[in-house]
């Protein structure tokens, strides 16, 4: 077993390279645009303003995007992008992996939005009542009170998050998208090994997310001192 890893390494190295390069660039894209779309969802889930005495209709609705993310199979959701944007969108002529991408930045925009309204729930009300009382607006609370300290609650999430995106972009070589799941499958296909090129991509998997787990760890501890 050790002779035919060597030799998947030496042949095929490179292609492991791609599907690294693949597999991080899927989960920067998915947390970057997560992290937007999901600060949007969060705010607009938790404003409180009524319309004609009812509750915000855009609060509902960000509610329901977010339960029904949530509460469906993220394969589900992948198979929904990958067919339904080429068909709504045509012109664009959006490629598989413009169209996983999407699908991933929904997926984890939905989560992303539950631990950033934690983080800034579990800042203490008292602080925004006396900003109020100073003259801030509710804009200015958040920004310059509230979200600096939930920052501290909601990053180490973030963390997680970015690691368990790494390991969900391999549901993604199921549309060959160059992931590192795409190419054992190219390699296994070409060698006609499974075993070997099988560890070979767990190892790297292993490696990421142990990585960033204790850097993850690290922040953690340090902002545990800052408090």
């Amino acid at each position: 077993m050790l002779e035919n890893m060597i030799r998947v390494l030496t042949r095929y190295g490179g292609l492991f390279l791609v599907g690294l390069r693949y597999t991080l660039l899927l989960s920067a894209i998915a947390v970057v645009f997560g992290v937007v779309l999901g600060f949007v969802l969060a705010v607009v889930k938790m404003s409180t303003w009524k319309l004609w005495g009812h509750r915000n209709p855009f609060s509902v609705l960000a509610g329901i995007y977010i339960d029904i993310i949530r509460g469906t199979p993220l394969l589900l959701q992948l198979y929904f992008f990958y067919f339904i944007l080429p068909e709504a969108f045509p012109q664009f002529e959006l490629s598989p992996f413009i169209c996983i991408s999407i699908a991933l930045s929904a997926n984890s925009s939905a989560y992303i939005a539950e631990v950033i309204r934690s983080g800034i729930q579990a800042v203490d009300r008292g602080q925004e009542e006396a900003a109020r009382t100073l003259g801030m607006t509710k804009f200015q609370t958040m920004m310059h009170i509230i979200f600096p300290q939930a920052i501290r609650n909601i990053l180490p999430a973030l963390c997680n998050e970015f690691v368990t995106l790494i390991k969900e972009t391999s549901l993604a070589s199921t549309f060959f998208v160059g992931d590192l799941m795409t190419q054992f499958q190219v390699i296994s296909g070409a060698l006609y090994l499974t075993i070997e090129p099988l560890i070979i991509v767990g190892i790297i998997y292993l490696i990421l997310t142990s990585t960033i787990s204790k850097v993850v760890t690290i922040v953690e501890r340090r902002m545990k001192r800052l408090d």
